[in-house]
């Protein structure tokens, strides 16, 4: 497919849409597809970052995290505080599914080294490994979606949000101060933001916003995932009604329309599309099945579950917890982040066991 093609087709996939269900939905599959374009045309991620942070004391990838965050929650904080009847953060309560599973999918990612929106990347851009994980990744969101009820009843507090002025200061004075210690804990000479993440977070931050402003909520993934499962599971004529969240109007709604018209769907699509272009666009869909070891391949499978399942029970992944989360004003956020890192340490030996370190 020549480059040319390549942007010709994405044009008129984007227009067609927007004639067939409408503009909105052609703009946020085009947010979609811009989040997929940046993630892999600029090495963007989340996983990786946190392993070379945890690794080696490189802080670069995680501060471009944290500062994508902090110029979306410039705008985001005080935008959902002014306007809450027509914007809704990605605000969850902290519980004790809620940190749990978020330990386990910091766990699992750097398992599979890919959160939520780096298994879709991974995926587009023809990672097999990543490819694997995503089917069961979707089905474990599903199935943590199906159970949630019961994992929450475990016990959560109320919802914590930071809004307005003084929880716009808090959020930016938290993350700073991630910075400041990412930046004292790295290695000599390791200190510096290379020009790519600085254009990537800003990018990044900018795309953020125009899905908050256009769909009405926060970038997410998790949701989106679990759905398709959640289609796939009717289709094939599995009762659901033994689901207090599935069996919601709202969900069953979705479950009955097409994933056209579900904003997080469309930017899960998207995501995978912009990075099927940008590998496409550099000739590297070629990538061979890597020399694994057995429990490698079964050891992704799980992962793969246990991530949808995880970041289910603790609303969230690494998009919908950590940067929507923290950015829109949520404590689930910050405790998401801190459980999540705990977890990804004891993945890195997980993955080591497993033989995906070749």
């Amino acid at each position: 497919m020549t480059r040319t093609g390549l942007v010709l087709g994405t044009l008129v996939v984007i227009l067609a849409l927007s004639a067939i269900a409408g503009v909105r939905y052609g703009l946020l599959l085009a947010v979609g597809l811009g989040f997929g374009l940046i993630l892999e045309g600029f090495r963007f991620g989340f996983a990786g970052p946190w392993r070379a942070m945890i690794l080696r004391r490189e802080p670069a990838g995680l501060i471009a995290q944290l500062l994508s965050i902090a110029l979306v929650a410039l705008v985001a904080i005080p935008l959902i505080t002014n306007n809450g009847t027509e914007l809704i953060g990605a605000h969850a309560p902290v519980g004790y599914a809620m940190i749990g599973g978020a330990f386990v999918f910091g766990a699992c990612m750097q398992i599979v080294l890919g959160c939520g929106s780096g298994t879709l990347v991974n995926a587009g851009s023809g990672n097999p490994v990543s490819a694997l994980a995503l089917p069961f990744f979707a089905i474990g969101s599903f199935a943590g979606a199906y159970h949630l009820l019961w994992w929450t009843n475990l016990g959560t507090a109320p919802v914590v949000v930071l809004s307005g002025t003084s929880g716009l200061v808090l959020t930016l004075a938290g993350l700073a101060a991630v910075a400041g210690l990412a930046l004292y804990l790295a290695a000599p000479g390791a200190r510096s933001l290379p020009r790519r993440l600085w254009i990537a977070a800003g990018l990044l931050a900018a795309l953020a916003l125009a899905n908050l402003v256009v769909a009405g909520q926060p970038w997410g993934v998790v949701y989106g995932l679990g759905l398709w499962a959640a289609k796939g599971a009717t289709a094939l004529g599995m009762d659901i009604s033994g689901s207090a969240f599935w069996t919601l109007p709202t969900n069953q709604a979705r479950i009955a329309e097409s994933l056209l018209t579900d904003v997080t769907s469309l930017t899960n699509i998207g995501i995978i599309g912009g990075a099927f272009i940008i590998a496409a666009w550099r000739s590297g869909l070629s990538a061979r099945l890597p020399q694994l070891p057995l429990r490698a391949w079964i050891g992704t499978i799980i992962a793969g579950f246990l991530l949808g399942y995880s970041s289910r029970l603790a609303f969230g992944c690494n998009v919908g917890a950590f940067f929507s989360g923290i950015s829109t004003g949520s404590l689930h956020g910050w405790v998401w982040f801190v459980a999540a890192f705990a977890g990804a340490f004891q993945g890195i030996r997980i993955r080591k066991a497993l033989g995906l370190d070749g």
